[in-house]
């Protein structure tokens, strides 16, 4: 896969309307939440740090030995605890940290806090912005950075796009990635062909922005499809493929976990005239999923049952990088 600083309007086009078929696979509304090894951190989850203040953030060097192979990749770990796995090192960050999105020039950090509430940060953990709180039984998750730069056909904006589960009702709200901000329902549309069927309003969870111009990936739950929404094609979006845990570089290319033989395996999609879908995890005999794209399009990195693993784009043997077992990002 090839990354692109700006994601052609063409192109966006091509993956709203190209339908593929496959296995469905239906997702849990939060992201299944690892514990970090003992040999992966190195600083306890400091429960007493403000939570929106600028408190301090210790690393130390993570004792991974040959396993932690994350040095220098721009790869990193969230396990749902205070610590965050970073360049080789364990960064606390004071606060217990789930489901880690980076901005697009990874300067900040989003993520859901030990309160359900959604907050940012500086990489060292440092100066903590509480964006919004999550209202009584209402679970937040999986947070992404929707970042875009004023022209022509485009306001600018510097949103967080997430899924919230009211209830066992799952949307994607949209809000201004600046304190107090109030999160709001995202829109979602569909081309105005009158055979297109309407894209479904409830159900959805795991976006995941890309491009110059915040186009959106995100997978519905009952269809157990990915679908795409862009906003600089005014809302125009619509179905893609069958499968989970979508996320996209600039071009369009896509990762996603589909379900096969009874395992969860990781699949990519070119975005080009041949709409190729590829198997990266044919051999697997366990279960491989929320897979990510490095920032260069050339690796791949998802989440095993005994860590995190990477393999190229374009196919290969998957390697484990860290035992460390949580949702991977790519910082840089």
């Amino acid at each position: 896969m090839s990354a692109h600083t700006r994601l052609r309007r063409s192109a966006a086009v091509a993956l709203v309307s190209a339908l593929t078929t496959g296995s469905a696979l239906l997702l849990t509304a939060c992201d299944p939440e690892g514990e970090s090894t003992a040999s992966a951190t190195t600083a306890a989850p400091n429960a007493t740090a403000p939570a929106t203040s600028g408190g301090s953030a210790s690393a130390g060097p993570a004792k991974g030995g040959s396993l932690n192979k994350t040095a220098g990749t721009g790869l990193t770990v969230s396990t749902g605890t205070g610590t965050v796995l970073m360049d080789g090192r364990s960064v606390d960050f004071g606060t217990v940290v789930r489901d880690l999105a980076w901005s697009p020039d990874g300067k900040h950090a989003a993520f859901v806090d030990g309160n359900g509430n959604l907050q940012t940060a500086d990489p060292d953990g440092s100066h903590k912005t509480l964006i919004a709180k999550a209202p009584s039984g209402v679970t937040w998750s999986h947070p992404t950075w929707q970042v875009t730069s004023k022209d022509d056909y485009d306001e600018g904006r510097n949103n967080l796009i997430f899924t919230a589960d009211d209830h066992g009702t799952l949307r994607l709200l949209g809000v201004a990635a600046k304190a107090g901000s109030t999160p709001a329902v995202l829109r979602l549309g569909s081309y105005g062909d009158e055979d297109s069927k309407p894209v479904p309003q409830t159900a959805n969870q795991w976006p995941s922005s890309t491009g110059a111009h915040g186009t959106i990936v995100y997978a519905n739950q009952t269809e157990g499809q990915v679908y795409i929404r862009d906003d600089y094609l005014r809302q125009q979006g619509g179905p893609v493929t069958k499968g989970s845990q979508p996320a996209a570089d600039d071009q369009g290319d896509l990762v996603f976990v589909r379900s096969v033989g009874g395992h969860d395996h990781i699949f990519a999609r070119a975005n080009d005239e041949a709409r190729q879908e590829r198997d990266l995890t044919p051999d697997a005999t366990v279960d491989y999923t929320e897979p990510v794209i490095s920032h260069n399009g050339q690796t791949v990195a998802f989440r095993g049952p005994d860590g995190v693993y990477t393999l190229p784009a374009k196919g290969g043997k998957p390697e484990k990088v860290t035992d460390t077992v949580g949702l991977p990002a790519y910082r840089s």
